[in-house]
């Protein structure tokens, strides 16, 4: 990289994120720093797009890491960002423990924020910085709900990843609206997946494989596995609602342009990068915790049982 200018910093597992110039110092005043589990998300990407437009409303700019996912990575990320000093650090990931790594990522946090940075975290987390949560189980039980109270009785959970605490947390809100809503226990089946539309497709393709499907609604964790989810069932012949309905979460503009729209729950991801700059930028003195919860949106995939 030449010449004076500071360019954006967006990185990849394998890039190093790099600052040159000599206004590097002055330009770095004014970014905030965001690291995350997995840029290619589209909700992550709906949260990352409104929190460039509210720090480019303030004249601050937003720079962008991923990390994979893995506690080592996200901690030399966070190791090489607060070395460059930013004026904010944003953390979104599916949880982040305060003994991780035993300690040592809160440690740094902590000496970077008494050094003047601030530090907001979007996920479930037990560290004592500013948060934004999703009730994740909260918002799948309404869904559980209201597919029990459709009729619904031979539910499969599609659930992604058992190691990510936002689906798992979806899955288990799945099972806590069914259960409630009347469904038999032993009557509701958990199948793992990759947390992608690809994921979804072939979590369907094995369940298929298996024998003819039984289920009757398939309850995926986010809207791009129900998407892949619908594609396998689409091209096996199934019929989406009429033969089995399916639900997701999170609301992504993609939800609404498949074929049938998809019903699912709507998570205010722009409100949250909003605010999460906002946090970042406030001088507030004591951490603060925001919880979102999530509604319902009954679309076209899902259909009253008998």
């Amino acid at each position: 990289m030449t010449g004076s200018a500071l360019e954006v910093a967006v990185r990849s597992e394998d890039e190093p994120l790099l600052v040159a110039g000599d206004r590097g110092a002055a330009l770095l005043a004014s970014s905030i720093a965001l690291v995350a589990d997995d840029l290619t998300t589209a909700s992550i990407g709906l949260v990352v797009a409104a929190m460039e437009r509210e720090a480019r409303a303030v004249d601050a700019f937003v720079t962008v890491a991923s990390t994979g996912g893995t506690p080592v990575r996200q901690m030399e990320t966070v190791r090489l960002l607060c070395a460059l000093r930013p004026r904010a650090l944003v953390l979104t990931s599916s949880r982040i423990d305060a003994d991780v790594l035993e300690g040592r990522l809160l440690r740094e946090l902590r000496e970077y924020q008494r050094e003047g940075g601030r530090v907001v975290i979007f996920g479930d987390t037990d560290m004592p910085f500013d948060a934004i949560s999703v009730d994740n189980r909260a918002g799948a039980a309404a869904v559980g709900a209201y597919l029990a109270r459709t009729g619904h009785r031979r539910p499969t959970i599609l659930a992604g990843a058992a190691e990510r605490a936002n689906v798992s947390a979806r899955a288990a809100g799945f099972a806590d609206g069914l259960r409630d809503g009347g469904v038999a226990d032993d009557a509701i089946r958990l199948v793992h997946s990759e947390v992608s539309r690809q994921g979804g497709f072939e979590a369907v393709g094995r369940l298929l494989a298996a024998g003819p499907l039984e289920a009757d609604v398939l309850a995926c964790a986010n809207d791009v596995i129900a998407i892949g989810a619908m594609s396998a069932l689409r091209a096996a012949g199934i019929r989406v609602p009429e033969q089995v309905s399916v639900t997701g979460f999170d609301d992504i503009p993609l939800a609404t342009d498949v074929t049938p729209r998809l019903t699912t729950v709507e998570i205010p991801l722009a409100r949250i990068g909003h605010d999460a700059i906002r946090m970042a930028l406030d001088e507030n003195a004591e951490p603060r915790r925001v919880t979102e919860r999530g509604s319902l949106v009954v679309r076209d995939s899902t259909r009253t049982r008998a």
